[in-house]
């Protein structure tokens, strides 16, 4: 316990892909680790939408928390505000809402951020209800029980034929990879597995895609961006691009005339998606994966923010901390030299964090320090250029070494459903020939990768299990 305490401590908000990294790669022999963060899991979010419709199972795409090895402290909880002042975040425990304190003498914030509604009217009222977000587990598992309960809501015979097919109108927000993937999930699911045990109602689908810029896939190749677009249109699924919605509304129908729509509460209530252009769309079920936005910890906190996220340096501190306290991953953003909020950004601001403290922080004596002097500036690091931890000596050949951040493009790729996808080399930093390739070779090296990045080899078994069970058997469609 006295070791413990003689060692730096070093705080991290978040269990993503930055604070998970991070805190695997620190070395516990020199810093006394702790994470806080309301999901005790790591969460693969590349697979998430394969979990909404039951290709996947939930455990098979998450790490608990507890099994990074050393790990110092973990506490379920939020941070709510920070004392830089003091060096404490004040935490709030998410199971009985009670306050504390953890002390630190480095601070790294990767806490992520939440989905962006960009304050549309209805959208954060009827969440949880008629309109799900995808971002974390339970959102998947919250989509699964409402497709399947629409499912079984339309096959009662009492219902309306307009009511049926409201009921089986599937509506998709925002044109990123997230929202294509479950898109494409969703279209593979129903057609596939849903068509064998409703094959009366199955007809009725309908599939919406809406993406308010001027197409989808905005940071892939226009040529692949546009045979995945096509793809999805060959799978009758309705893509409307340039279109916004701009509000989520309440509609009430006269039960003796289906057509008759009257804003009376006495009457059938359905909900629909109004459209930047006039159009209406009644749903049932709307996933809104169309933004990013900051979580209530910045709101409380002296933070400068640009667009929403946090401004940090070129080596990942915060402006005027002393060196203390820095920020990574999707709630940050370096000044002048902005990245896209991805999970390959915030894997290698990780490495690179970690190396710096491993490396240089390290070797810095606290005690040494005068209050208020900013802390030196780390040396070398080599940029995370591999995407596998066997392979990261390549770094040391293929790059070159710099006391900043340094981002390497390792391509983009989005799968389409079972056998096909996207993959864009054509900017890739990896020694490989610059391309871009789609249907099944872009399928293999999407499945190949990410079952490859894999952080035990429990779900390196239990994902290939699910898939071949999906392929022979189909996807489960119980519902509990």
């Amino acid at each position: 316990m006295i070791q413990k305490l003689l060692k730096p401590r070093v705080v991290i908000l978040g269990s993503g892909w930055a604070g998970n990294t991070l805190a695997r790669r620190l070395r516990k022999d020199l810093f006394d680790v702790r994470l806080i963060s309301p999901a005790n899991h790591f969460l693969f979010t590349p697979l998430l939408p394969s979990t909404a419709v039951g290709t996947l199972e939930f455990r098979a795409i998450e790490e608990p928390v507890r099994t990074i090895p050393g790990l110092g402290e973990y506490y379920q909880a939020k941070a709510r505000t920070l004392d830089s002042e003091q060096k404490f975040v004040r935490c709030q425990d998410v199971f009985k809402g009670n306050f504390f304190d953890v002390k630190y003498d480095y601070l790294c914030i990767a806490a992520g951020s939440k989905t962006n509604t960009f304050n549309t009217p209805g959208v954060a009222e009827k969440e949880g209800k008629e309109v799900f977000f995808l971002k974390h587990l339970h959102h998947a598992r919250q989509i699964r029980n409402r497709v399947l309960e629409c499912f079984e809501r339309a096959t009662n015979p009492n219902i309306s034929d307009f009511e049926r097919r409201r009921l089986l109108s599937f509506v998709v927000v925002g044109g990123g990879p997230t929202s294509c993937e479950f898109t494409a999930e969703l279209h593979d699911f129903l057609k596939k597995d849903v068509r064998k045990w409703y094959p009366d109602i199955i007809d009725l689908v309908k599939i919406t895609l809406v993406e308010a810029g001027p197409g989808i896939l905005g940071s892939f190749d226009m040529v692949l961006a546009e045979y995945y677009l096509e793809s999805l249109r060959e799978k009758e699924i309705d893509v409307r691009i340039n279109t916004a919605v701009v509000g989520i509304e309440d509609r009430y129908m006269d039960n003796k005339d289906d057509d008759e729509c009257q804003l009376d509460e006495g009457h059938h209530h359905y909900t629909v998606a109004k459209l930047a252009d006039g159009d209406e769309v009644p749903f049932a079920t709307l996933v809104w994966s169309g933004g990013l936005a900051p979580v209530k910890f910045f709101d409380g906190a002296c933070i400068e923010m640009e667009r929403g996220r946090a401004v940090v340096d070129d080596y990942l501190r915060l402006p005027g901390e002393k060196g203390r306290i820095f920020a990574l991953g999707d709630c940050a953003t370096v000044k002048n030299n902005s990245h896209i909020a991805t999970a390959s950004v915030a894997e290698q601001q990780a490495y690179y964090l970690g190396d710096c403290f491993n490396d240089y922080y390290s070797k810095l004596d606290l005690l040494e320090v005068e209050e208020g002097e900013d802390l030196p500036l780390p040396g070398p690091v080599y940029p995370a250029l591999m995407p596998w931890a066997p392979a990261e000596f390549m770094n040391k050949i293929l790059c070159d070494s710099s006391p900043k951040f340094q981002y390497k493009n390792r391509g983009s790729m989005a799968v389409m459903g079972s056998g096909g996808g996207v993959a864009d080399l054509t900017h890739t930093d990896l020694p490989i020939v610059k391309t871009k390739l789609s249907g099944f070779a872009a399928f293999v090296i999407w499945r190949t990768t990410y079952l490859t990045k894999q952080l035990s080899w429990s779900n390196m078994m239990l994902i290939p299990m699910y898939w071949f069970k999906t392929w022979v058997f189909g996807r489960d469609i119980s519902r509990f």
